[in-house]
């Protein structure tokens, strides 16, 4: 019978390191209030919080998890007889939650006490110069707490799920539509606060269409909608080895982060700060809590984070984009998993056989990774039509393929990015497989700014970031 493992306790080195970022940041925290509240300094203090709070519970909870059954065996290691704890996810999506609710008094409680004319007193009125005068990064409109705790419902909802996933193993086809149902509290808001189903077009498609925005209707909900559920199963779907879906998340919200920058840091009070500081506010406690799981999670890996922070990611960048109005940036930074999803299709759909797992496969007398494949019986060939496509895809070096001496079709390799990659670099170890891809996912990604910043001036008349605010 496999043994059973669990992260030991915290070494000394790790329980100084923690408590010392824990108190750095309590003092931070404590700061704030000095000033006018300061959220943007509230939410780095609370996000390295979260960081050390998720990055002891991990360590605590894991023989918690085991006794409880959450547990995975690591099949691409030689010595795979052991368990490790699962579904660690979890933990990282609670303290995350905990943190975005607790910080809530930091953007709103300024506001809302000159708002009410200082704190309620009726008496007092305020002149609209001194509640919008300068450009003060730390005033967050009492119009977004709606928007905020949307967000909040929607993030609870989908973690909810997500455990009730990774307890019930839920079959792919029911669990692919559950962000939908998440997403729905975001709609709601959406279409009671802001309400914008207008999309601008292109400068080359508006003398055809006669206009410059076009509105979509009842549409724009869908396409949200749709977004909602492509985004976590993405994360989901490229997975399979030590790290890669805290990686890929990690570098995504660093990205995000990087575009949330560059409204804050102009010249001229941007009419978009509001909506990029409600993004900031949402993922730099994310990535606190993401590093966190990434220090277990690397290869070698001593927990699994499960299906739970896969849709818990996905839907902050939902959340962050849908709200933050940059769901085009978001879908330049999510081409990789696009290309994953669309790659997919074939097994996805089942128009070819869909194994379990099609994590790439190990090889324990070489100790690397190698393209894991679907196996053929004589019998029980494809159809010529997809026999020809199959073919088709090898000789471009999209798919590895086995043929007999009387051209029967052996294995073909599995349709994911891991083991595309696996075919076009040859067989490596786990650890370099991943950095690799984290790379892959850099470069898109940065490209992908650029792409939206720069070369999509070639097809509108304007970048949202050469906005000015009006004098």
């Amino acid at each position: 019978m496999p043994s059973t493992t669990s992260p030991t306790a915290l070494s000394s080195t790790e329980s100084v390191a923690l408590s010392g970022v824990a108190v750095v940041c309590v003092a931070t925290l404590i700061r704030t209030f000095d000033g006018e509240g300061e959220p943007l300094v509230a939410s780095l203090a609370l996000s390295g919080l979260a960081f050390a709070a998720s990055y002891a519970m991990i360590r605590w909870l894991g023989p918690t998890f085991l006794k409880a059954g959450l547990k995975g065996r690591d099949m691409s290691k030689v010595n795979n007889s052991h368990y490790i704890p699962e579904c660690m996810g979890a933990i990282c999506a609670v303290v995350y939650l905990l943190t975005i609710i607790i910080f809530i008094p930091f953007p709103f409680y300024k506001d809302i006490v000159v708002a009410t004319s200082g704190g309620g007193n009726r008496d007092v009125v305020m002149n609209v110069e001194f509640v919008q005068q300068g450009r003060l990064l730390h005033k967050f409109p009492h119009s977004k707490l709606a928007s905020f705790l949307s967000a909040i419902i929607s993030l609870q909802s989908i973690t909810l799920l997500g455990i009730g996933d990774d307890l019930f193993d839920i079959r792919w086809r029911h669990k692919f539509f559950i962000p939908a149902f998440a997403s729905i509290p975001l709609l709601v808001i959406y279409f009671v606060d802001f309400g914008v189903t207008s999309i601008v077009l292109p400068t080359f498609l508006q003398p055809y269409i006669g206009r410059e925005l076009l509105d979509l209707g009842i549409l724009y909900y869908g396409y949200m909608a749709a977004f909602s559920i492509f985004s976590p199963n993405s994360i989901n779907i490229l997975a399979g080895i030590n790290g890669i879906e805290v990686s890929q998340s990690i570098v995504i919200a660093l990205l995000l982060v990087l575009n949330d920058a560059l409204y804050l840091l102009t010249p001229y009070p941007h009419p978009a700060t509001d909506s990029h500081l409600f993004s900031l506010y949402f993922l730099l406690p994310f990535l606190g809590v993401s590093f966190a799981l990434l220090f277990h999670n690397w290869y070698p890996a001593r927990v699994f984070v499960g299906d739970t922070y896969c849709y818990f990611a996905g839907m902050v960048f939902v959340v962050v984009s849908i709200l933050g109005h940059f769901s085009k940036t978001l879908i330049l930074l999510l081409v990789p998993q696009i290309f994953n999803f669309i790659y997919s299709l074939p097994q996805l759909s089942h128009v070819l056989p869909c194994p379990r797992h099609r994590l790439p496969h190990f090889s324990a007398r070489s100790g690397l990774l190698e393209p894991s494949v679907t196996k053929w019986e004589k019998d029980k060939q494809p159809r010529p039509i997809i026999a020809q496509g199959l073919r088709l895809l090898a000789k471009f070096k999209l798919l590895r393929i086995k043929e007999d001496e009387e051209g029967r079709i052996e294995e073909t390799s599995n349709f994911t990015i891991l083991n595309l990659w696996l075919v076009w670099r040859g067989p490596m170890r786990e650890d370099r497989l991943a950095v690799e891809i984290t790379t892959m996912q850099i470069l898109v990604g940065l490209f992908g700014l650029f792409v939206r910043h720069k070369l999509a001036l070639l097809i509108f008349r304007e970048d949202n970031l050469s906005i000015k605010s009006p004098v």
